[in-house]
């Protein structure tokens, strides 16, 4: 089959329509929220941002693990994943009204004179936590996931264009291995300025890879969504299998478990150590309203998905399988409200702008994603695995 062959169904448009049309419905009222009450507006845009973050960088650090890996699996989301990947630089600039506006409402705790003299800061802690030190970690950041963006679907797209080229494919092995290696502490330090400064007397060593592993979890939900909803027309009709959805399965289900792993390990480690400044984080977050957040997290987002996902027959089942992967990005931005929420409030009761800037955010970032996804073939036409990737051999 022909590039021309594998084109987005109309359906790719309709979505785009319908997200863009919600979006922008649930920004006018966001930015009434913003004008009204600031400091109720930004720890929900911050938690709306961390989450379309991660659909971004997780398709990116899929995208790199599938060049490293060669898996069959990547082949079937390799073009959802890279026009996932492409919607950067709108996140990048959803993170301006954080950087212009948001972070005297945000980081009070490191920015305000008078809280840092009633809790002092190490001397480290001063050096670091500055307000040009963040910005310009931050520009760094995006310029590197920017750059590791424009390398792969560069290359990818030539692939399409030289199917024979051989130092081309090894090319994009050889990149994947230290790309995901950068993306990764790239992603931890973000993770620590952006999310953990919120509270700085507090400090984990894994806090960074919780949010990596966070990402791959949205994202391949995601991807589980986006190709079984494809697959209901033509070209992905008769080439998405069960074996393909089976492969996603169990990936979802690593990364679930993995996730799982280093939340556990955080809290063993801080709570066996048993000291004051460290299990700060825990004592607000595992007593009283958020105790029963913590329950849901623990029960929604990790037993029920990891129990389902542990059945062959689900894992194969083409209208079970998105419904679950759905469910676990709703549990992101759940996990996301408890991990930020408690340093604002001791209340654990959404807002209306914790439902509204998720939709708005949500449904932009999927209008763009949408668009992307019309402008290249539904598969890498010029990946050498392709046709042996959706060969029909059910087992």
């Amino acid at each position: 089959m022909t590039a021309q062959d594998y084109k987005a169904p109309e359906s790719v448009g309709r979505l785009q329509q319908s997200a863009l049309a919600i979006g922008g419905i649930a920004l006018i009222l966001a930015l009434f929220g913003a004008v009204r009450s600031p400091e109720l507006f930004y720890p929900s845009y911050l938690m709306s941002f961390m989450l379309i973050l991660g659909l971004a960088l997780g398709s990116l650090g899929l995208v790199m693990l599938q060049h490293l890996t060669s898996g069959h699996w990547g082949i079937i989301i390799r073009r959802p994943l890279e026009s996932a990947m492409r919607t950067l630089p709108l996140v990048a600039a959803f993170f301006l009204p954080i950087a212009f506006i948001g972070m005297k409402y945000l980081y009070g705790a490191w920015l305000d004179p008078e809280k840092v003299k009633k809790e002092p800061l190490s001397d480290f802690q001063r050096g670091y936590l500055t307000h040009n030190g963040y910005l310009t970690r931050a520009v760094m950041y995006f310029a590197t996931w920017l750059l590791l963006m424009f390398i792969f679907n560069r290359l990818s797209r030539q692939q399409d264009a030289d199917r024979e080229d051989r130092a081309l494919r090894r090319r994009l092995n050889m990149l994947a291995g230290p790309g995901i290696i950068v993306y990764v502490f790239a992603m931890s330090f973000a993770a620590i300025d952006w999310v953990m400064s919120l509270s700085p007397h507090w400090a984990s060593t894994i806090y960074g890879f919780l949010f990596v592993i966070g990402q791959m979890i949205s994202s391949m939900a995601l991807m589980i969504a986006v190709v079984v909803l494809l697959a209901r027309a033509e070209p992905l009709a008769g080439i998405l299998q069960k074996r393909h959805l089976h492969d996603l399965g169990k990936l979802l289900l690593a990364f679930v478990m993995l996730w799982a792993y280093f939340d556990f390990s955080q809290l063993l480690i801080i709570w066996s150590g048993n000291q004051p400044e460290e299990i700060s984080f825990y004592r607000t977050r595992l007593y009283g309203e958020w105790g029963v957040v913590a329950v849901i997290v623990l029960v929604f987002h990790f037993f029920v998905p990891f129990f389902l996902l542990l059945s062959q027959d689900v894992k194969r089942n083409a209208k079970l399988l998105p419904k679950i992967a759905v469910w676990l990005i709703f549990m992101r931005l759940v996990d996301l409200f408890w991990m930020t929420r408690p340093e604002f409030t001791s209340r654990a009761v959404p807002t209306w702008l914790d439902i509204v800037l998720p939709l708005a955010l949500g449904g932009l970032w999927l209008g763009f994603f949408a668009f992307n996804l019309k402008q290249l073939p539904l598969l890498p036409v010029g990946d050498p695995k392709l046709e042996e990737a959706i060969e029909h051999h059910e087992h």
